[in-house]
């Protein structure tokens, strides 16, 4: 299983009124899993609108759209089938006895989302969100049978970050998705601690867990504009003889880009000549 995925988006403040704001991006994600490639490419453009209130300036709701495209295909060639066997040996020049009237689909994809937040304390806070992939339902049928769609999924979550002192912050987020009959609960508690408030330095560690499924080891760094994120989860349900308590890591970097100030200097000299 490998995943990669490429985000980035900024904010436009004041673009309606002096409280609100307009956010735009792109996500890319790509996803290859087993001896077929079964691969999964989306690419996304997420729009949203942030508005905070003027009767409580610590509140602020966001709402937003995700439309894309995403492509779904797979591999035949380091596939194995009952009909290559002759009787003796497996015989890969033997036909397949197998019809693909298609190897790649491609698809719309349309997503939402709410998400409200609250300062607390001047440096945490809390927020809560939900949001609906694939409200419109694709097909995803290589044999472009329209009724195997894709089911939408729900996403629910629940975010604190509580300073405990000026350099120690308390993390817990959770976190419920659901798709048709699957579903899965993720639990995760963190502390950070801040080496440098003046450059923006700070370590943090914590545990998370997959609800029935796994455990996770959390560590990560901010240093500057840079957030770099490491995850190595241990399995520990019934899939355990399969996977021997191996996990996957997973390993983020983020840059965020910051406007520089306007330069203003300390003093002005006078024209002399007008």
């Amino acid at each position: 299983y490998s995943t990669l995925s490429l985000f980035a988006d900024t904010k436009f403040n004041q673009v309606f009124s002096q409280s609100s704001a307009v956010g735009v991006g792109f996500v890319f994600n790509n996803d290859i899993s087993g001896d077929s490639r079964y691969s999964i490419n989306q690419f996304y453009i997420p729009v949203s609108f942030i508005q905070t209130f003027k009767s409580d300036t610590n509140l602020t709701a966001s709402f937003g759209l995700m439309p894309g495209v995403s492509n779904i295909a797979f591999r035949t060639n380091k596939l194995t089938f009952d009909n290559q066997f002759d009787g003796d040996v497996y015989n890969p020049a033997l036909s397949t006895g197998e019809n693909f009237p298609s190897l790649s689909r491609t698809y719309f994809d349309l997503g939402t989302g709410l998400v409200l937040q609250y300062k607390i304390k001047t440096t945490g806070s809390i927020s809560v969100g939900t949001s609906l992939s694939h409200i419109n339902r694709p097909g995803v049928s290589f044999f472009k049978n329209n009724d195997v769609r894709l089911y939408s999924k729900s996403t629910s979550f629940l975010s604190l970050k509580y300073p405990l002192t000026q350099t120690l912050f308390l993390h817990g987020d959770v976190m419920y998705e659901k798709q048709g009959p699957f579903h899965e609960t993720i639990l995760a508690g963190r502390v950070s601690y801040v080496l440098n408030p003046t450059d923006n330095i700070s370590v943090n560690a914590g545990l998370s867990t997959r609800m029935g499924d796994a455990g996770i080891f959390l560590l990560g760094m901010d240093y500057k504009d840079y957030r770099f994120g490491f995850a190595y989860d241990i399995n520990y349900s019934k899939f355990v003889p399969a996977t021997n308590k191996r996990g996957a890591w997973e390993i983020s970097l983020l840059y965020i880009i910051r406007k520089k100030p306007a330069f203003a200097p300390k003093k002005r000299s006078c024209p002399i000549y007008m």
